[in-house]
């Protein structure tokens, strides 16, 4: 019997899928440097190079979500709703970006504080986030101003960007280092965008 491409594309997302869960619990477990590729995919119940067709390396695994977030939010950006404001569709991103942090299966919603922290902890991960913070920010701010080209400039998005992408990532970072869970952690980040907003509506609302 020929699997059809519905259930081809099923099989390979549930590949994916065990391919993540086992390399971060791997990482978590054993460390990310002494972890293997090799093991990895024999984790996953799959040969090292069916690991390769879905990934080009250890690193690639671990920000496995980076590039379908944003195509997604600069989608977002692009068909705003008519009449939303700057800040009302910043407020989208946040919760969109956070919903889908915790929309995946229990276990990669459990390991998501684990993969926070496995980031924080190895450098050459640490740079790689660094560098893919940078391009995502300056990306979403070129979007939101052409989104709004009458209204803000290129500074004045990439002000409003960083706000929400700061807020976030310093409460995310902030709730980690105390061991919150991930459900304080959601809160805490709720929380952060909104404040973080309101200074973006106070300043965007003074007199020049």
């Amino acid at each position: 019997m020929v699997d059809g491409p519905g259930l081809r594309e099923r099989k390979k997302l549930r590949t994916r899928r065990a391919l993540i869960e086992a390399a971060l619990h791997l990482f978590e477990e054993k460390g990310y440097e002494e972890t293997t590729v090799a093991e990895i995919a024999a984790a996953a119940d799959i040969s090292t190079r069916t690991f390769f067709s879905y990934f080009a390396s250890k690193e690639d695994v671990v920000f496995f979500d980076g590039q379908e977030r944003l195509d997604e939010i600069i989608d977002m950006i692009a068909h705003r709703r008519a009449g939303e404001t700057v800040v009302e569709l910043l407020l989208r991103v946040g919760e969109l970006g956070m919903a889908r942090t915790f929309a995946e299966t229990d276990r990669l919603m459990e390991l998501t504080p684990a993969r926070a922290r496995l980031i924080m902890s190895v450098p050459v991960l640490q740079a790689r986030a660094l560098r893919l913070l940078f391009d995502t920010q300056l990306q979403l701010a070129e979007a939101l101003h052409r989104a709004y080209s009458e209204e803000i400039d290129l500074v004045e998005a990439a002000a409003a960007v960083g706000a929400l992408a700061g807020a976030a990532k310093l409460a995310t970072m902030a709730c980690l280092n105390r061991g919150d869970p991930p459900e304080r952690i959601w809160e805490a980040v709720r929380r952060a965008i909104e404040i973080a907003m309101r200074g973006v509506q106070s300043a965007g609302s003074r007199p020049s």
